[in-house]
This record gives structure tokens, sequence and C-alpha cells, in this order.
């Protein structure tokens, strides 16, 4: 289920997991990315708490978590190459994994339709 934030993160949940990065539109507001900070393996964030940083050629930016839960991975090659952020957003850029609190809590958050309205 994908599923997308006012802040321009999406997540994908499958079995209670959310695969969270960045969308499209944020990297194109940011510009290059040069650097990414992740949070630690077994970490606890609340909806919203700041999860990962960010910077780019324009701007620092936080990337928060979408909902709160547990960090259980994360994805070091972001860290190494943060340029695979801006070529595949949605891909291999994702930034961590999250065991949800609640899962039924993305019920809350908008869908890919909701999300393109809201930056079109």
């Amino acid at each position: 289920m994908l599923k997308f934030t006012d802040d321009h993160e999406w997540l994908n949940i499958e079995n209670g997991i959310a695969t969270v990065g960045i969308t499209g539109h944020a990297t194109e507001q940011l510009g290059d990315l040069v650097f990414v900070e992740l949070p630690e393996v077994g970490a606890e964030f609340g909806e919203g708490d700041t999860a990962a940083t960010l910077e780019s050629v324009k701007a620092a930016s936080d990337v928060y978590a979408p909902l709160a839960g547990e960090i259980t991975e994360i994805n070091d090659a972001i860290v190494d190459d943060p340029a695979i952020v801006n070529s595949d957003p949605t891909g291999e850029g994702w930034f961590f994994k999250i065991k949800l609190a609640d899962a039924s809590a993305a019920e809350g958050l908008m869908d890919e339709d909701a999300y393109k309205a809201m930056v079109g």
C-alpha cells in the first residue's frame, strides 16, 4: 500500500513495515543532495518526529517519521552516495524501514492521487 504525507514523504507498507523515502517532487525542490544522515536501527519515533536529515546544494531539510514505530533497517547506500535519492527517489533512494506501532494509522495518509493533487 503506497501512501504520502504533507511533508513529501512516501511510504510503502507491507506486513506492518513501511519503507520510507522522499518524493520526486521533494528532490526537485531540494536540488542535488550532498549529505544524508539516517536514524539508528532500533530507534523509536513518534508520528512527525525528525527521523533523518538531508542537505542539498540549496538547503538542509528533515525527513519525518510518517507514523510512529521502530526503525528496522536503513539504506546505507544513500549515505555513501546521496545522488541515488535524486536519481531514484521512490526506488533505490529509500531512507529507512519502520515497523509501525499501528499500521491502521496509515489510512489517514494520502493516496497517490491526493498527493498529486496537492503538489499539482
